[in-house]
């Protein structure tokens, strides 16, 4: 064969494979563009500051998109994948998403209230200061998460994850349980649990309990006595 004829199959071969190549990064990139559905594939895309409340998004997957400032109040978000998703300030409250993926995200100052987010997980997530009031978080695990300052009023956290999370001055008064809490490892310098019954939970050490702030109401599980510094002042 000669070397021409050669070019004249390497050349279009060499150019079909850059175009096979080409083609993922063409189809993600338009995926952006989609409408809000479930199933919908927003990978990396730049959902900032719009108006998705109420959207069907259930097992969409919304890896490390963005959402920066975005209402997704009362959306549909079960089981959807929204790892490493930034929500800064952005709005969830009252979404569904049960069984939804939101470890690594970034949340700060996100609003949760009235999530049904059980079985979720918020592993390795930043979400100070965010408002979880009211949330239903049964079997929901935050393992490792940044909480600081963050707002359980009212939650309901049977079977909720704890382990190795920062929750300094988080607020935990008010919320309720029914069984085993996991707070192993946990960074709890002014965790504020004054009347909270905590007399089932797990993983908890009497020098975590020395840093939070509780009263004559709080219950401790056995074995652990009521710091001296009870109650401490409002912060």
């Amino acid at each position: 064969m000669t070397v021409d004829a050669l070019k004249g199959l390497v050349v279009p071969a060499a150019a079909a494979c850059l175009v096979a190549l080409a083609a993922p990064s063409l189809a993600q990139a338009a995926s952006c563009k989609d409408s809000a559905a479930p199933g919908a594939d927003w990978t990396d895309c730049n959902k900032k500051a719009l108006m998705l409340g109420g959207s069907d998004l259930q097992g969409a997957n919304l890896v490390n998109t963005d959402f920066t400032l975005t209402d997704l109040r009362g959306a549909n978000l079960t089981e959807a994948n929204l790892e490493k998703a930034t929500l800064v300030r952005s709005s969830v409250a009252g979404a569904a998403a049960n069984g939804a993926n939101f470890s690594k995200i970034e949340a700060y100052r996100c609003n949760f209230a009235g999530i049904s987010a059980e079985k979720a997980s918020f592993v390795n997530s930043e979400l100070q200061r965010a408002n979880f009031s009211g949330a239903r978080l049964t079997g929901t695990s935050f393992e490792k998460a940044e909480l600081g300052r963050a707002n359980f009023d009212k939650a309901e956290l049977t079977g909720t994850r704890f382990s190795h999370a920062n929750l300094s001055r988080a607020d935990l008064t008010n919320t309720s349980f029914s069984g085993p809490i996991d707070f192993q490892g946990a960074f709890m310098f002014l965790t504020r649990i004054e009347g909270v019954d905590l007399s089932e939970a797990t993983g908890l050490e009497q020098e975590q309990v020395d840093m939070t702030c509780g009263d004559s109401s709080t219950k401790l599980p056995a074995g652990m006595s009521t710091p001296g510094g009870w109650p401490c002042a409002s912060d």
